[in-house]
């Protein structure tokens, strides 16, 4: 079968009908609405889940195991996008990837909401692991194949895509947080399950008539004989995976320890093994190696603002629930409902951003200009959380507005580097590499909650300043770095604005 062309699966999408953007737009928008409703439910209480004692519904696990088994999660999620690159790049097209991805996070949160203790935790997490790298970087990376390259509406229709990620986030702490804080942690993560289950129906129902081709085309088939050394390559993986850690367990090798180490390694080994395969590869042409490059700085900024902004989950939420008064207001506020925050702020102002983009046209800034304003705002935000304590002391319970601020200022970063980084990584991938560049993109994020892993042990109460001082200062620093060498990074991009 000949490999269709990338004008001939746009010109099978319908060009209007969602907002002046593609129809298959709907259906992604709404796809991902409810995956992030299922995942960001789920994320509001599970730190909670993990620390709090066992008479209050939780596993009693400590604040700083909880803390580091969250980083390490949210960084195997992200992790797992290579697995679900390959695979729709290699095996069976990102629409497929959509759709099996879909159904193990439903499975996922389905066990998560039975009372299993930590066995039933952990099997949820390997679930959604698997499911979420199936799913998430080939539904955004579905959304570039929309769009032609040259299409002036292609950063605004991320920010309509980011607008509908975040849509589900905030509705998610408000509900399943609520519900799980309030009544019953199973029950919250059930009502996960529900959202991923209307996600499932809904991208199967209108895929054939909103997305036409895109996402039908496997990029990089493997070939037979490929395929059987697949086949067989990942028998002994598995096989040798399973001894290892048959024999490590009881020798006291594999520890929880040893495992955030590994997974620290990876977090960035991975990445460049990643950079190295794609530009020595012989279907990489030499304008994409030039644009591999100059991927490298903004796969680092990215990593920096991630670093801070994924600590929403973390230290910010264990900071709403320890550090901050929750009645201030005259009433209770539960602490997983400042995970909502960010996702407000996101609807509030993505189609101000999408609206400025196109505004500007060609006066906006480069991509790497828009990164450095990213980082810089991450680190600003860094900086505001520390004023409570410096002003107030450790010991006083600080304001909830403090907090409010902090998360204001981390999405005016995010809405300058994150769907901005979506649309760049559709456009400066190489041609055989699309999905996979796509999964570069959110091992971005996995780097960044590795280093999170390790980086959570040494907050506390007592040195929370010089914590948030050193880590806001770093970004600040580095966003100056990149603003300077912006034109430069831009020259390597060969024509890609």
């Amino acid at each position: 079968m000949s490999q269709l062309t990338k004008k001939e699966i746009v010109e099978s999408v319908p060009q209007k009908g969602f907002f002046g953007h593609p129809k298959g737009l709907f259906t992604l928008f709404f796809t991902e609405f409810w995956e992030r409703f299922s995942y960001y439910g789920m994320r509001a209480i599970l730190v909670f889940y993990m620390y709090y004692e066992v008479t209050k519904g939780g596993l009693g696990f400590s604040e700083t195991t909880a803390l580091s088994i969250m980083s390490i999660y949210g960084s195997l999620v992200y992790m797992s996008g290579i697995i679900g690159g390959w695979l729709a790049d290699r095996i069976f097209g990102t629409s497929k990837a959509v759709f099996y991805g879909g159904i193990l996070i439903m499975l996922g949160h389905i066990v998560l909401a039975l009372p299993g203790g930590a066995t039933a935790l952990f099997i949820s997490m390997g679930l959604i692991v698997l499911g979420t790298g199936l799913l998430k970087p080939n539904v955004s990376s579905m959304v570039g194949d929309i769009y032609s390259r040259d299409d002036i509406r292609r950063d605004s229709g991320f920010s309509i895509f980011y607008m509908g990620i975040n849509m589900g986030g905030f509705l998610a702490p408000l509900t399943v947080g609520t519900i799980g804080t309030e009544y019953n942690f199973h029950l919250g993560f059930g009502l996960a399950a529900v959202g991923m289950f209307f996600g499932l129906v809904l991208f199967v129902l209108t895929k054939k008539k909103n997305l036409g081709l895109a996402g039908t085309q496997i990029p990089n088939p493997l070939t037979r004989d490929e395929r059987k050394r697949f086949i067989l390559i990942t028998l002994v993986v598995i096989a040798v995976l399973g001894a290892l850690v048959f024999i490590s367990i009881p020798q006291g090798w594999l520890t929880f320890d040893s495992f955030i180490g590994l997974i620290g390694i990876l977090g960035f080994l991975i990445p460049i093994s990643y950079f190295v395969g794609m530009y020595r590869s012989k279907k990489t042409t030499p304008d994409e190696k030039s644009r591999i490059l100059a991927y490298i700085p903004l796969f680092l900024a990215s990593v920096m603002f991630w670093a801070i902004a994924e600590q929403g989950s973390t230290i910010l939420a264990l900071y709403a629930d320890k550090r901050t008064n929750l009645d201030a207001f005259g009433f209770h506020i539960s602490p997983a409902w400042f995970q909502s925050l960010n996702p407000l702020f996101i609807i509030t102002l993505a189609p101000v951003f999408a609206w400025l983009w196109i505004k500007l046209g060609k006066r906006q800034p480069s991509i790497p200009q828009k990164f450095s304003f990213g980082i810089l705002f991450a680190g600003i935000s860094f900086i505001v959380i520390l004023l409570p304590g410096y002003f107030g002391g450790t010991d006083a319970l600080v304001n909830p507005l403090w907090l409010v601020l902090s998360i204001f200022i981390a999405v005016l970063g995010e809405l300058f580097l994150s769907p901005v980084g979506l649309s760049a990584t559709t456009k400066l991938a190489p041609a055989a590499f699309s999905a996979q560049m796509m999964s570069l993109w959110f091992l971005s994020n996995a780097a960044a909650q590795a280093l999170n892993a390790q980086l959570v042990k040494f907050y506390s109460v007592e040195n929370e300043m010089m914590y948030f001082g050193i880590i806001g200062g770093v970004a600040i620093v580095l966003s100056l770095i990149l603003f300077a060498f912006s034109p430069f990074i831009s020259r390597f991009m060969k024509g890609v604005h």
